[in-house]
């Protein structure tokens, strides 16, 4: 995967699905409509702050709550490049491998980092650099097949492609 490399927007513990995409809009199934009410009951002016790339470091438990696909897409459609933190709630986890959006687990870098740091992130080792201030944090790495997975855009794109590959034999 390519490096990531954007601004910190920073947030504390549990920010749960139902912050993250709040309810009333779920039934959206736009991807860039869904977007535009991404963190919008936690930070109302998130989507008109945020630039494409950005990265998003909040504390422990990252997605809890309910096991909604659209929260990690609306974060996806917002065009945040990805999110750090120390722990995320597996369900959300999941959720962000199935649609190729990068996550990485970090205390270090959640306690060092600041909101306005420019970062830079190796999605292929976990290092992350935190430009601003010239140090540097490990997040525990993909191992290899879900590194796949997240280059092709998630376990759809996939699976498409090994459909296709096995077609051709």
């Amino acid at each position: 995967m390519e490096k990531l490399r954007g601004r910190v927007w920073k947030y504390g513990p549990n920010i749960n699905t139902d912050v993250i995409i709040p309810g009333r809009y779920c039934h959206i199934t736009d991807p860039k409509e869904l977007a535009r009410y991404c963190m919008a009951d936690l930070d109302t002016e998130f989507i008109k702050k945020i630039k494409p790339g950005d990265i998003v470091v909040a504390g422990g438990n990252f997605g809890c709550g309910s096991s909604r696909e659209v929260a990690p897409l609306s974060i996806k459609a917002s065009g945040i490049g990805g999110v750090v933190a120390p722990s995320f709630a597996r369900i959300f986890y999941r959720n962000a491998i199935n649609i190729g959006f990068p996550i990485f687990e970090s205390a270090a870098a959640y306690e060092q980092i600041d909101e306005g740091d420019e970062v830079e992130i190796d999605p292929d080792t976990g290092t992350i650099h935190d430009l601003t201030k010239g140090t540097e944090y490990k997040a525990a790495a993909f191992p290899e097949f879900l590194q796949t997975i997240m280059s092709r855009g998630g376990l759809r794109g996939y699976a498409e492609e090994e459909l296709a590959r096995q077609s051709a034999s």
